[in-house]
């Protein structure tokens, strides 16, 4: 059965216990998708559980991650040409309860897939982030 998802727009210092919606970051440019990206990295690598980054194929760097103290240990990136069955690696990570947060793009997972996606998010043990750029939020509202 499909749940509506919920989306919340939020920048990445704005944690809370809302397991239940999509995290929606909005960015304007590289430079800022990276603080940004580096910002949530940074909250969840001090828990005891891994991080999952499906990123685009040049997000992040090695360098740049252990430059700012990443423990690239917690960390899982799969890149996006490496990506076979998102929706099974979705559902997977968020609801295993071996990963605190699962990061990605909206040109990697499209609005109309986390809306057609069946994840229940209220049971889910990890926080989903979606980063997006201006256009993207647009057809995120859309697919609600």
């Amino acid at each position: 059965m499909l749940q509506p998802i919920t989306l919340r727009t939020v920048k990445s210092y704005q944690q809370d216990n809302l397991s239940s919606s999509v995290n929606v970051i909005q960015i304007e440019d590289e430079i800022s998708a990276t603080f940004e990206l580096l910002k949530v990295l940074h909250h969840y690598n001090s828990q005891n559980a891994w991080t999952l980054l499906i990123a685009p194929d040049h997000v992040p760097s090695k360098a740049l991650l252990d430059s700012c103290s990443i423990d690239t240990s917690k960390l899982l990136v799969i890149r996006q040409k490496h990506l076979v069955n998102l929706e099974y690696v979705l559902n997977s990570a968020l609801h295993n309860g071996n990963f605190a947060a699962v990061i990605t793009w909206t040109d990697i997972v499209k609005g109309n897939q986390l809306a057609d996606l069946s994840l229940n998010l209220e049971h889910a043990s990890a926080k989903l982030y979606c980063f997006t750029n201006n256009e993207s939020s647009e057809e995120l509202a859309l697919a609600q």
